[in-house]
């Protein structure tokens, strides 16, 4: 039987503001993802922004470079 994995909580809105704060397209954040070595598509990225895909570990490390942000930026509000 398979099984899926349930959504903890929705940090798109965040990862969405965090983008939009520094002028990039979905675009523009995948090349420079890709750059970095992280294989991600703007389709896989929509789909984080929109909640319906979980963010790897390793794309949040290079977010938070990207954006010069701590990890609290990608959590906000999600604790209540």
């Amino acid at each position: 039987m398979e099984q899926k994995i349930r959504r903890d909580r929705f940090m798109g809105a965040n990862l969405r503001r965090l983008r939009l704060d520094n002028g990039l397209s979905q675009e523009k954040l995948c090349a420079e993802l890709q750059r970095r070595g992280c294989d991600i598509g703007r389709t896989t990225y929509a789909k984080y922004e929109s909640g319906e895909l979980n963010i790897r570990a390793s794309v949040l490390i290079e977010l938070r470079k990207i954006y010069a942000c701590s990890y609290d930026e990608f959590f906000s509000g999600l604790d209540e």
